[in-house]
């Protein structure tokens, strides 16, 4: 099979993700909510957290039994600043997007809102809700942990998850939005490695003994197998590159996700049977509680502008902040579609026909 990608109408692809959700037994209006969150990925060019996941929740919701469709959320810890809800195994998009809606509740009330979750799901993109926030005129702050992937500084089996921190903050002309795991990359850049059929930058990953592999499936087997290896922390192996320092990043989310919300930590994800068992953490902060909010944002926006227009590297025309590339890749996308690799379109139309769903009006019948 040719590994190739091909553009497809962003709207129709929305459509039939929103189709195929509704198959599963959520409302339209939960559908829609899953997708957009799913679909921002793919706008943004994060394609490991795109529609190529679907298969991923697919084998989650029909085969393993890890997101049940009828799940009620509950709060089971509530003070005027902050709260604890037990997810129930929901969606992670769903129970997500309340969390950080009630996060931003009591920010405007008091200023500051966090929420954690616990016994939950994959949830996507963080910096999703990140932005929430920041559309409200507040910073947002998102983190999550996940099934383990991360090695630890001189281990060699994985302990912590990709651990992702994202934070936005309104600016002129553009928000901040940042938003990156903690480990050299995530996991879905191994599937997407995978579907490539590429072999890994060395220095990315560990094999079940330890030792560096460029190979992809080898790296996703021993990860859901739990037979040791996995991803390296942010900045490598050991410590001569700093290493260490995005295993105590990951290690922070650690503390903001499993720890504060009462759910398991990485290492206890992902063990029982039909249970993901992943928590996250969603703050709002209403910045009026530092001073004049006009004053603050248009700070902000100042220093951005001088990172703009800071004196630019050999051969390099443009210093980005972070959102830029993710905002302009928003704007081309809608108008000129998404790239789809052959075996994401594939497995989505085996997931539609499995639903009895006709895929022809949304996919063009070849690749």
């Amino acid at each position: 099979m040719n590994v190739g990608y091909k553009q497809f109408d962003f709207d129709k692809v929305f459509e039939l993700c929103t189709k195929i959700f509704e198959g599963y037994g959520f409302t339209e209006e939960e559908s829609r909510s899953i997708t957009e969150i799913l679909t921002k990925a793919d706008l943004y060019g994060i394609e490991s957290h795109g529609v190529q996941r679907m298969i991923r929740y697919h084998k989650a919701i029909t085969e393993e039994g890890m997101v049940k469709v009828d799940a009620v959320p509950e709060i089971v810890f509530e003070t005027p600043v902050s709260a604890v809800i037990d997810a129930k195994d929901a969606m992670g998009q769903l129970v997500s997007r309340r969390a950080m809606e009630m996060a931003i509740e009591k920010a405007r009330e008091t200023g500051v809102g966090m929420v954690t979750v616990r016994s939950s799901n994959h949830y996507g993109i963080a910096g999703f809700y990140t932005r929430m926030a920041a559309e409200q005129d507040m910073i947002g702050l998102c983190m999550t942990n996940s099934e383990a992937i991360m090695v630890p500084t001189f281990a060699r089996k994985a302990m912590i998850g990709s651990n992702p921190i994202a934070l936005s903050m309104p600016a002129d002309p553009t928000p901040f939005l940042f938003d990156a795991a903690t480990t050299v990359v995530p996991r879905g850049k191994l599937e997407v490695y995978n579907k490539r059929e590429k072999p890994l930058p060395y220095g990315w990953a560990l094999d079940a003994t330890g030792e560096v592999s460029t190979d992809p499936q080898q790296v996703l087997n021993a990860i859901i197998a739990k037979q040791g290896g996995g991803i390296l922390p942010l900045g490598g192996a050991g410590e001569e590159t700093a290493g260490y320092k995005g295993y105590g990043f990951g290690l922070i989310c650690e503390l903001f996700t499993g720890i504060l919300s009462g759910g398991p930590t990485s290492n206890h994800s992902y063990v029982v049977k039909g249970k993901a068992d992943t928590a996250h953490c969603f703050m709002a902060v209403d910045y009026r509680i530092f001073g004049d909010k006009a004053e603050i944002r248009k700070n902000f926006s100042t220093f951005l502008q001088e990172l703009r227009e800071t004196p630019k590297a050999k051969d390099q025309n443009r210093v980005y902040i972070h959102g830029e590339k993710e905002l302009e890749s928003e704007k081309e996308k809608r108008a000129n579609g998404i790239p789809m690799n052959v075996k994401t379109f594939k497995e989505l139309q085996d997931i539609a026909k499995s639903l009895n769903i006709d895929y022809t009006p949304y996919l063009r019948e070849e690749f």
